[in-house]
């Protein structure tokens, strides 16, 4: 589990192809490597992937041919949002995030709005339903709050400090990014399911 709030940005230096997976390595200086072990889980981009290989400067992940398939920023030489797995003790300053991607959207309007910004993704029609107003959500990994609400897109308001310490400072209309939605929509679907198919 991981919070959404993102503890470093890092930046892929290698892409190796292993049939139709990647192995990457990816440069995270600033990310506290030496309190991270072989096994560990850390969510990359807001993907949660798992440590095969570490260095005093770089770490190394296995991305299977599926998780590439539905996700977004993996396949390329860039930078990423770091977030290591949650522990007990540690603060919940964001939300439950599962790292487990619902869908992949696409940044349709990015514009400024007093010292914030406004940045409006267009998401996939099948998950549209999980986002409401008000309600959490994580993009490449970033814990955010909805603010408004369209047919198939959403608006939120981005802060200067979470521009300049996250990889949302290269977004621009077109960009794709990760999308996984709030828990507890996908739980109270499931309940209201199994309510119906279990009536009198």
């Amino acid at each position: 589990m991981f919070t959404g709030i993102i503890q470093a940005v890092g930046k892929i230096d290698a892409i190796t192809k292993m049939g139709d997976d990647l192995r990457l390595s990816i440069r995270a200086d600033n990310f506290g490597l030496e309190a991270i072990r072989i096994g560990d889980s850390i969510a990359v981009n807001g993907v949660c992937l798992t440590v095969t290989k570490l260095t005093k400067t770089h770490f190394e992940v296995h991305v299977s041919k599926e998780t590439l398939s539905v996700t977004t920023g993996l396949d390329s030489k860039k930078a990423v949002n770091l977030e290591k797995a949650l522990r007990l003790q540690d603060k919940l300053g964001g939300h439950l995030v599962s790292g487990h991607v619902d869908g992949v959207g696409e940044v349709t309007r990015l514009e400024q709005a007093g010292d914030c910004w406004s940045l409006t993704v267009e998401a996939p029609h099948a998950i549209s339903k999980y986002i409401a107003k008000k309600s959490s959500i994580c993009l490449d990994g970033v814990s955010l709050t909805v603010n408004r609400i369209g047919q198939d897109t959403f608006s939120i308001n981005i802060i200067p400090h979470t521009l300049e310490n996250t990889t949302f400072k290269h977004l621009s209309t077109g960009s794709l990014m990760n999308i996984e939605v709030d828990q507890i929509a996908r739980y109270v679907e499931r309940m209201a399911e199994w309510a119906s198919d279990n009536a009198a």
